[in-house]
């Protein structure tokens, strides 16, 4: 019987997984230059946490969630986004009550969301993502956005699009989802059965439909804009000007959304205009959340975030072809010939590796010409060829690959020798 990998997942190979790694290492990078803090999160948590945190109005919720009971009776979901589970540690571990405010995290991790798998789309997937906690200032909104641009220009992407939206503050929220409420309720038979339900319990979500985005309706729905009271149109100014301060193009998008129930205020998406990368443009998304730290159980915090799927980021990469700067080679690869040669060996690969040196030997009793072939396969600099009549002599042959060059270096002096050649000191 063949095993094979379930659905909606993949494995990350070598060759493949050192794009994967360059990526988490520009990212820590960029969010040590922003001060921001890496938190590790169970994979998963209690159910309520994203019913709670979520929303259940979300197809998050109702439709994509791993969920299952345990032996103890609970319910227990894996995790299908990191800013949940960030905010329940924050107030948990009571990291409001610390005096460097706000609160900067981020976090790279894999999520999960039972949903139909297509490019650049996995059940299984690797979420990167900050969070902010703490601070109503709305250059901290524009902090987190440049973070992101930041990120994705250091990576060599060019073909990106920011675009923002305002949600307003509660106020605004509630006169601009009674006014979706009149506009759709007339004709909502003529939805999905989706929309039929957010009517009453999120009508915002009905803007984000992707069935029903053609419909008559969709175009000429209220705007959140023009239920912006005062403050709420000064904090979106305020935020808006930041990024034009900061040199950071956008859009204005005012039927942007955000999938889940907790946004207030700022909501925005950084997309890829690359051809080619397909009609999901999306790479990252995030806004602000200002209720929902005290849903979770925790003080009046407000908050604000983003997540990426290193997925998408990869994808759209790949469609502006994006080189990785690195080299799948090695320094020195050691070639031994005769039963002593092989066992002393092993002490000079261990040698050169305490050395810092990258290095590697034959492991298959194979003969001299396909010991060679495997250096070369393994692009090495260096190799070290000695045989047992060498050993006698404590002396070994080093041959740098690209030149053809060989020179006879004795065994107490190999490590120094290689090291110099490889800082170029010789």
């Amino acid at each position: 019987m063949s095993i094979q990998i379930p659905r909606g997942t993949q494995d990350i190979l070598p060759g493949t997984v050192e794009k994967w790694q360059y990526i988490e290492e520009k990212a820590k990078e960029i969010c040590k230059l922003y001060n921001y803090k890496e938190i590790r999160t169970p994979m998963f948590e209690h159910t309520e946490l994203f019913l709670r945190g979520v929303g259940d109005t979300t197809d998050i919720v109702q439709k994509e969630m791993y969920s299952f009971e345990d032996r103890g009776g609970r319910s227990i979901t894996l995790r299908p986004e990191g800013t949940a589970s960030a905010v329940r540690s924050f107030v948990e571990n009571k990291l409001y009550g610390n005096p460097q405010q706000p609160t900067k995290l981020f976090y790279i991790g894999p999520m999960f969301r039972y949903e139909r798998p297509q490019a650049g789309r996995f059940r299984q997937f690797v979420q990167f993502g900050v969070e902010a906690l703490g601070s109503n200032d709305p250059s901290i909104d524009a902090e987190v956005i440049a973070l992101a641009v930041d990120l994705y220009k250091s990576l060599g992407l060019k073909n990106l699009k920011v675009v923002i939206n305002s949600l307003g503050d509660k106020e605004s929220r509630d006169a601009h989802r009674q006014a979706l409420v009149n506009h759709f309720k007339p004709r909502i038979t003529e939805f999905c059965g989706d929309c039929q339900s957010r009517l009453e319990k999120n009508p915002l979500r009905i803007l984000d439909c992707k069935k029903d985005r053609d419909h008559e309706l969709m175009g000429t729905a209220p705007s959140i804009l023009e239920y912006l009271n005062d403050d709420s149109k000064q904090y979106f100014d305020k935020v808006v000007k930041f990024l034009s301060d900061l040199g950071i193009q956008y859009e204005i998008d005012a039927n942007l959304v955000r999938g889940l129930d907790y946004y207030y205020h700022t909501a925005f998406e950084i997309m890829s205009t690359s051809e080619g990368f397909g009609s999901i443009t999306t790479l990252c998304g995030g806004g602000r959340y200002n209720g929902l730290v005290q849903e979770i159980g925790g003080p009046e915090t407000p908050g604000i975030g983003f997540a990426l799927s290193i997925e998408r980021l990869l994808s759209a990469m790949e469609a502006e072809n994006v080189s990785f700067p690195f080299e799948d080679k090695i320094d020195c690869y050691v070639v031994a010939l005769g039963e002593e040669a092989k066992e002393a060996s092993v002490k000079v690969l261990y040698d050169l590796r305490k050395a810092g040196i990258v290095a590697e030997k034959d492991y298959q009793n194979k003969k001299l010409k396909a010991q060679f072939k495997a250096a070369d396969r393994l692009q090495a600099s260096y190799t070290v060829v000695f045989g047992d009549d060498e050993l006698n002599k404590g002396v070994v042959s080093v041959k740098t690959m690209e030149t053809g060059e060989q020179e006879e270096v004795s065994f107490s002096e190999l490590v120094t020798y290689i090291s110099e050649k490889k800082s170029g000191e010789r």
